[in-house]
């Protein structure tokens, strides 16, 4: 879908409505002064095949339009039209992901076409923008690359704070002793790494235009934009090398929150073998005399054998375990004392 097809000469646009693609393309033709600016979004294959046919666009460039790439590039297509490929990001913060977006330019001595996919490509402002500076304008179509450049990477600041306010969130509870949701952190370094590999690769396509537009009012810009990027690539870089870390941190303290875990389990199977080990003899002696043999009901009465067998056979397994437990524990304790780097 074309949004706005214009003239610019002299650094102004020449007319209020919109140029037909028709009449862009004619005056591309016919070689007109100035430059004319085509900007569709997410035009359909026979749209694409219309702009190709009216300005001798490469079939090449035209495929690469289609097709969404991963990370940006520049392509020279014969001696006048460049095409450059950008990638557009806008953060969704009830999400906590990054959506991407692109834009590709060619870019040509009479015409600048651009061509949008997905969110976060909006070129309105930027159209507004450079047409509020004449001056810039009158430098012709390298004025538009500059101005779409400038947009976009600006663009990435916004995402880089969004980011930096999540891993914070993240950080500050990982290294309070709290597990933070492994899950989160991994997908949160997922859309960083994927931010990066948008915002890299950027700094060579930068390097290449800022190397063919090194002379002439539009250098300063062109470096501005550039010297920009570099901070938001190692900001960028910086957050993917942090996020690894508080994803290993975040292990540990899980890991140490399972140790204490098997800690606490293992002292309740100590109590409860314990109290397994006490009441298992007592048990025996119970259950032996309380069967209703004749022989046991005839002989076992009387207040003496109630005290020996009775009360005694309770009394003496609880006092020789009690003597086990208490040379076990000794033999850990003096083990230990003697363990070299122990206090």
């Amino acid at each position: 879908m074309i949004i706005d097809c214009a003239l610019y000469r002299d650094g102004r646009r020449q007319q209020e409505g919109a140029l037909t693609l028709e009449q862009a393309a004619a005056l591309h033709r016919d070689g007109s002064d100035g430059f004319a600016w085509l900007g569709t979004f997410e035009p359909v294959p026979e749209e694409l095949e219309d702009i190709r046919e009216s300005f001798g666009l490469h079939e090449l460039a035209v495929e690469d339009v289609k097709s969404f790439h991963l990370r940006p590039k520049v392509e020279q297509y014969g001696q006048d039209v460049e095409l450059v490929i950008l990638r557009t990001a806008r953060y969704d913060d009830d999400r906590e992901e990054v959506d991407f977006g692109e834009i590709s330019a060619f870019i040509a001595p009479t015409f600048v076409i651009t061509v949008r996919q997905g969110v976060a490509s909006e070129l309105h402002s930027a159209r507004t923008n450079l047409e509020a500076h004449p001056q810039l304008l009158a430098e012709g179509s390298p004025a538009v690359l500059w101005a779409i450049l400038d947009q976009v990477i600006k663009s990435y600041g916004p995402v880089v704070a969004e980011l930096e306010r999540d891993i914070e969130e993240v950080e500050g509870t990982v290294f309070a002793g709290e597990a933070a949701p492994t899950e989160r952190i991994y997908f949160l370094r997922r859309e960083v790494t994927n931010f990066h590999r948008a915002v890299h690769p950027l700094l060579t396509v930068l390097t290449t235009i800022e190397r063919a537009n090194r002379e002439g009012p539009l250098a300063p810009y062109f470096h501005d934009v550039h010297d920009y990027l570099r901070l938001i690539s190692d900001e960028v870089a910086a957050q993917r090398d942090l996020l690894a870390t508080i994803l290993e941190a975040n292990m540990a303290v899980i890991s140490v929150e399972q140790t204490r875990l098997g800690i606490r389990q293992g002292e309740t199977v100590e109590r409860l073998t314990v109290l397994a080990t006490i009441f298992l003899p007592l048990t025996f002696v119970t259950g032996f005399f309380g069967q209703n043999f004749s022989w046991l009901v005839e002989h076992l009465d009387g207040l003496g054998r109630f005290l020996i067998l009775g009360i005694g056979g309770l009394v003496v397994p609880l006092v020789v375990l009690w003597l086990l437990l208490r040379r076990d524990r000794a033999r850990l304790a003096a083990q230990h004392r003697n363990t070299p780097g122990t206090s």
